[in-house]
């Protein structure tokens, strides 16, 4: 336990609870956790997401992101690492593929969202983030500068995952530097984590209805991740298999403030 009383997890701990057999949707369906959780305004002015590796920000806030283009509000993205580590470290040819088929991916799901910038990319590496919190702080902060944001989204910091904690954690430190309101999306948490889960920050949360178009969008977007989507090897599973594709496919989004 740290001193505040919250569980410290280590990187094994963390690993472990995300590789195991996760929460079935259907145990958060019955949680009903729009009818439960309040419903979020995006304040008005440009959005800027940000994803600790491509994929994240479609997985966390596709929806809402394709739901305020259709309202006319700006919306602009920044990928932190190219996520060339999702089916493993051994071969340096290989991750350099990954990392170019996974840009492609993330153009076309952006495309799929609507009309936007492409995404900045800070270049980091990936599953190594948290040892460049401060150039992943830098860049977002430029980027809130520079678009005049009024909202950034980011990877949610008690994730259990340590590229999207410290995506997150950067993000929030950003926004203080630019005076901008951070809010934050969980990705795996609904993987590892049950309705009522006291590791999870529930008074600090809230949901973000989807439109019908808004949640289209985005299972298109989604459709454009293949090499999360197809088994990694003969004897490996898919990054995103279809019973975790079901925690992000819902008519709403979480964030915590």
């Amino acid at each position: 336990m740290s001193a505040t009383g919250k569980p410290v997890w280590s990187r094994r701990e963390a690993a472990a609870l995300i590789d195991a057999a996760g929460t079935d949707e259907a145990v958060w369906q019955a949680a009903n956790l729009q009818g439960t959780l309040p419903r979020l305004r995006v304040p008005k002015g440009p959005v800027v997401v940000v994803a600790a590796h491509p994929d994240d920000e479609v997985l966390g806030c596709g929806g809402t992101v394709a739901t305020l283009l259709t309202a006319g509000v700006p919306v602009h993205t920044v990928c932190l690492t190219a996520g060339e580590a999702s089916h493993g470290t051994g071969n340096a040819g290989a991750m350099a593929r990954l990392a170019e088929q996974r840009g492609k991916e993330l153009t076309d799901a952006l495309r799929a969202l609507g009309t936007l910038p492409d995404a900045v990319h800070a270049g980091l590496p990936d599953t190594r983030l948290d040892r460049h919190e401060e150039d992943a702080r830098a860049v977002i902060a430029e980027v809130l500068a520079h678009t005049g944001a009024a909202l950034c989204l980011a990877p949610w910091e008690g994730d259990l995952h340590s590229d999207h904690e410290a995506a997150g954690r950067a993000a929030r430190r950003a926004g203080v530097d630019r005076g901008v309101t951070v809010w934050t999306y969980p990705v795996w948490m609904w993987h590892w984590a049950r309705p009522g889960d006291p590791r999870v920050p529930w008074h600090r949360a809230g949901v973000l209805p989807l439109t019908r178009d808004g949640l289209d969008r985005k299972r298109a977007a989604l459709a454009c991740f293949t090499s999360q989507l197809e088994p990694r090897g003969p004897e490996q599973d898919a990054v995103l298999p279809p019973q975790e594709l079901a925690h992000h496919t819902r008519t709403y989004e979480t964030v915590m403030r």
